[in-house]
């Protein structure tokens, strides 16, 4: 229950950060966030559905190196999309300037993707890659920071 509640928390913030704040005024994301907006940008395609398309290696990948991070990581992507996409109405309900927008907007969808990976979910593409790669290295680097 408790991912679930995170999982809806989570991608409304992604969803009203992409569409309230990022995509009124063009901005691009880092990421498969960012390669999503420019697509969406130049060819007019959907961010979700961008989302999806560019994440298929990705998510083969995990699922041959750790198949719970790809379990969770399809709910991640599968909430996170569609929600994105719902929330496309949003998309000029704010005219605010663009340093205050890109603050805004990556704040809110810091927090969304914050709270997913504290539950070892991921709303897909470099952040699926870097808890693969932090579980590859099983190194405890917070017993070398902290002791």
């Amino acid at each position: 229950m408790k991912k679930l509640v995170t999982l809806l928390f989570s991608s409304f913030c992604i969803g009203i950060g992409i569409n309230l704040f990022i995509v009124p005024i063009h901005l691009i994301n880092g990421g498969i966030f960012g390669i999503s907006l420019l697509i969406k940008y130049v060819w007019g395609i959907q961010v979700g559905h961008t989302m999806i398309m560019i994440n298929i290696p990705i998510y083969l990948l995990s699922l041959l190196y750790d198949k719970s991070y790809f379990f969770n990581a399809i709910l991640g992507l599968a909430f996170t999309s569609t929600i994105i996409d719902w929330l496309t109405p949003l998309n000029g309900l704010v005219h605010l300037q663009i340093i205050t927008s890109a603050i805004i907007g990556g704040m809110t969808i810091g927090i969304g993707v914050g709270f997913m990976l504290r539950q070892h979910i991921s709303p897909g593409g470099v952040d699926l890659l870097a808890l693969l790669i932090s579980k590859a290295t099983a190194t405890n680097w917070n017993y070398y920071f902290y002791h």
